[in-house]
């Protein structure tokens, strides 16, 4: 067990210099450009921060996860192929253990990190603008 572990861990930590590198770039990229646009038609609609709105909300979760995945899942799904690709190339076998957990650091953790983020930004910057432009002898700035 504890060799599995290492070789988990060992080939992790090969991919940030091994073949295929620019992919760990492009892909928190990609995702954190789907989860701005996410999140600012969030503030628009006046949504909760969407991590936020997950795990503190009850009830039936099911439409948000499904809005999370059609924004990310392309994304996460690319990183999935891309690490087996890449777990060809250079392990000779591929671990689907490790593609799942190098697709979800890539693609989702950016996402939900990146879209709350951006609700909260875009909502606090709304709600100055709106007050700024209410209050007496204020004039908005062109």
């Amino acid at each position: 067990m504890d060799h599995m572990w290492v070789r988990v861990g060992s080939n992790l930590i090969a991919r940030v210099s091994g073949p295929m590198k620019f992919r760990l770039l492009l892909q928190p990229l990609m995702s954190s450009f789907f989860a701005m646009r996410a999140g600012l038609a969030d503030a628009k609609l006046g949504k909760p921060p969407y991590f936020w709105a997950l795990l503190s909300t009850s009830g039936d979760h099911m439409p948000m996860i499904k809005d999370g995945w059609k924004s990310v899942g392309g994304v996460f799904i690319a990183a999935l192929v891309l690490d087996a690709v890449y777990q060809v190339i250079e392990l000779r076998f591929v671990y689907p253990g490790e593609a799942i957990v190098v697709a979800l650091v890539l693609a989702i953790v950016p996402y939900l990190m990146v879209r709350g983020l951006v609700t909260r930004l875009a909502r606090r910057r709304r709600h100055d603008l709106s007050t700024t432009n209410k209050q007496p002898g204020m004039r908005r700035a062109a």
